[in-house]
């Protein structure tokens, strides 16, 4: 719960029990007095179609079309809402960045389209096309593309391969170089792509999902420090040999509860962590360092989580 009648749920990928997941939480949540929410999608990379429209249609009432698929050589498909959400009403914000794709999109989308909630964030990646498998004798296999997926308004999710598969791939980054995440003001959209949802709102096409509040990229903890532990994935090796050398004292801590209410990164747990980095040439100075703290100790922290619990879960299960 963030406060008294908001509560917050994190949906890091779209699986086969994402849905009856996501509905325990929210029972959860409603217990201690739910009345509004907040959907977190960052980073998420899609999935399951069937599980998108699932959580679209908790958030949607009934008859209400939550996306289409269409191709140059199949019919149009489309996917409606049913009487079964368990939150139709409410005040409702979905969280977007420029990892969230494909389904995450889906329901994004949906949302925005029927004025059903507040999309909050910045341009979703832009993945929408639906492929379907061929496997050939030899085991190998080829994905062809027949169809796309199009929200509720018409927007095609999938952004365009016109300009060639390299400056496709380079798309995330021409945004970064653009200022688009810095600043909704570096985003420009063509007239042909601006779409009217029922309550009059525009959106925008033209691939991803344009939020309705842009966020910018929080770019303070973003130098050479940061840059360099996270690409040589220092925190995780860290975090391992952290766990691996504390195990007595870290069953201090018999859940995730405890640990994450009792646990904190001490400036001699830090400190040890940079002399890892210096270690391992990453370049330090005190700016960066100061700058990058927040950061890198709730990575520490949440790094030092996984490999605790993850381990005793793998043994409680594996090894009875």
């Amino acid at each position: 719960m963030v406060d008294a009648e908001t509560g917050y749920i994190k949906i890091s990928r779209f699986a086969a029990t994402t849905v009856s997941e996501y509905k325990e939480a929210f029972a959860k949540l409603k217990s201690k007095g739910l009345k509004n929410m907040i959907v977190d999608l960052r980073g998420n990379p899609g999935g399951y179609l069937d599980a998108a429209t699932a959580l679209s249609d908790e958030f949607l009432p009934a008859e209400k079309l939550i996306v289409y698929t269409q191709g140059r050589a199949r019919n149009k498909t489309k996917h409606f809402s049913t009487s079964e959400g368990d939150f139709e009403n409410g005040s409702l914000a979905i969280l977007i960045d420029e990892g969230s794709a494909s389904a995450s999109e889906i329901v994004a989308g949906a949302v925005q389209d029927w004025d059903r909630g507040t999309v909050v964030g910045r341009r979703s990646f832009g993945k929408g096309l639906v492929q379907e498998q061929t496997v050939f004798p030899d085991g190998s296999a080829m994905r062809l593309t027949v169809a796309r997926y199009y929200t509720p308004t018409g927007r095609s999710i999938q952004k365009s391969y016109k300009d060639g598969i390299e400056d496709y791939n380079d798309e995330l980054e021409k945004r970064f170089k653009h200022g688009e995440f810095k600043s909704a003001d570096s985003i420009q959209f063509a007239d042909s792509l601006k779409y009217k949802t029922p309550g009059g709102k525009i959106v925008y096409g033209g691939g991803g999902i344009m939020p309705d509040v842009f966020i910018p990229l929080d770019t303070t903890s973003d130098n050479e420090f940061t840059r360099g532990i996270f690409a040589m994935g220092l925190v995780s090796d860290f975090a391992y040999d952290y766990v691996d050398k504390n195990r007595m004292m870290l069953k201090a801590y018999p859940s995730f509860e405890v640990f994450n209410k009792k646990f904190t990164v001490t400036n001699n747990l830090f400190d040890d962590f940079v002399s890892l980095a210096i270690k391992n040439k990453v370049p330090v100075n005190g700016n960066n360092i100061a700058l990058s703290r927040s950061l890198v100790t709730n990575q520490l922290k949440a790094f030092i989580a996984r490999q605790l619990f993850w381990q005793r879960w793998f043994l409680s299960c594996c090894f009875k």
